[in-house]
């Protein structure tokens, strides 16, 4: 029973961000439009897939550090809440930006959170 929590608490966070990240990048198919040129086109979704690259080479290079993966994912929720209040104090404040911070930024805290928990569980088990 203690292996299958394991190999859950491995690949959970894993899993997750890897469905993240692909939930990102669906955000960034908003710059197509038919009035675009196809390198404007190719530019935008660059741009707006800046996050995703990041988050992608954090998550490749930092496979088996749990640690840092964790804290890169959590930072990133931060940033993106801090991100998210700079625009509410430049315009005003509107209710569906609530929603965006829950459906960014929580799903980037809980993946954070689980690569800690796992980091701590495999902590404990080599003492």
């Amino acid at each position: 029973m203690n292996q299958k929590i394991n190999k859950f608490i491995y690949w959970a966070p894993r899993i997750l961000s890897i469905i993240f990240i692909f939930f990102l990048t669906l955000f960034s198919l908003d710059i197509i439009s038919p009035e675009l040129s196809f390198w404007q086109i190719i530019i935008g979704l660059f741009i707006h897939n800046i996050p995703v690259f990041i988050l992608l080479i954090i998550l490749i290079t930092f496979w088996k550090r749990e640690i840092i993966s964790g804290i890169v994912f959590i930072m990133a929720g931060i940033l993106y809440v801090i991100l998210i209040l700079v625009n509410i104090l430049k315009d005003s404040f509107q209710w569906y930006m609530v929603s965006w911070i829950l459906m960014v930024a929580g799903p980037a805290f809980f993946i954070g959170v689980l690569f800690i928990i796992n980091w701590v569980r495999k902590k404990q088990n080599r003492f």
